[in-house]
């Protein structure tokens, strides 16, 4: 079968990054092909000892969303498998990293940065709505983001099935863009008022036990785990490769990261392909 892993989003969200890192995997990387070209590559790509062929597409800001939609589907109509990776900054974060490049931003004919970006995120919407898999670079550097994109797009992710990605996150550092569920948990009892336990995180046993003991953190995991072995199933059947749950407390350290970390776990013990990441656990140390 040919494999097409399309990379896309907003320019200095990190394709270049994510392009390298597919290569470093062994896919036939091609950068800012034309659209309109893109079916005629697959039969100029080597293919694999198992007669498939895999082709990373790095799609560009010159492309036009729905002559690359229509191709996506084209793609998937052929009998292709197709997964799509769109990568997301917040503007403020877009803006400082093409000022320290000194980079011109490729739509900006003449306008200011800021408006270039909102411009090309604006122009992006129908492409991001369509993505398998959305990622928020903005708070990730080269070596986090390298590994989201292997776990994306890695030789587990070959496994059948929809890949459920459970991450924790603190609302002080922001609500995270790239996940399809939230759920809070700062109403559980907070490890951070208890001294011994404030300078660990919620992987450490003493803080998951301490948040994972009490009755009301055994319901809500219970109602929350019964929730999401309904939803993943539907989720599936409509076509989603990948789902990403967030659980948030107020700095992401202790609370959030212990629930994220058991649901992972039980999730796992329904068959389903469950991940874990930790967005904020290791700031403010």
């Amino acid at each position: 079968m040919n494999e097409y892993a399309i990379i896309c989003g907003l320019s200095g969200a990190g394709r270049s990054t994510a392009a390298d890192v597919l290569e470093d995997q062994g896919w036939f990387v091609i950068d800012n092909l034309p659209v309109a070209l893109i079916p005629d590559v697959a039969g100029l790509v080597p293919v694999t000892t198992s007669g498939d062929s895999r082709v990373a597409l790095v799609v560009g800001a010159s492309s036009d969303p729905r002559e690359l939609t229509a191709m996506l589907s084209d793609l998937r109509a052929s009998g292709a498998r197709v997964r799509t990776l769109f990568l997301d900054a917040r503007t403020e974060v877009l803006v400082r990293r093409f000022e320290s490049t000194r980079r011109r931003h490729p739509v900006s004919a003449g306008a200011l940065l800021e408006a270039a970006i909102e411009r090309e995120r604006e122009g992006l919407q129908m492409v991001r709505a369509e993505a398998d898999a959305i990622v928020d670079t903005s708070d990730l550097n080269v070596h986090e983001l390298s590994r989201r994109v292997g776990d994306i797009f890695g030789d587990h992710a070959d496994t059948p099935g929809m890949q459920v990605t459970v991450t924790s996150f603190g609302y002080k550092h922001g609500m995270p863009v790239d996940v399809d569920l939230v759920f809070d948990c700062r109403f559980l009892p907070n490890p951070h008022w208890v001294e011994e336990l404030r300078p660990l995180d919620g992987r450490e046993p003493a803080v998951s036990g301490y948040v994972l003991s009490s009755d009301l953190a055994g319901a809500f995991l219970e109602r929350v785990e019964s929730l999401l072995v309904r939803l993943a199933p539907a989720y599936e059947a409509e076509g989603k490769a990948y789902l990403t749950v967030a659980f948030g407390c107020t700095g992401g350290r202790h609370r959030s990261v212990a629930i994220s970390e058991e649901m992972a776990e039980r999730l796992a013990h329904h068959g389903l392909h469950a991940g874990v990441a930790h967005r904020d656990v290791d700031r403010n140390r």
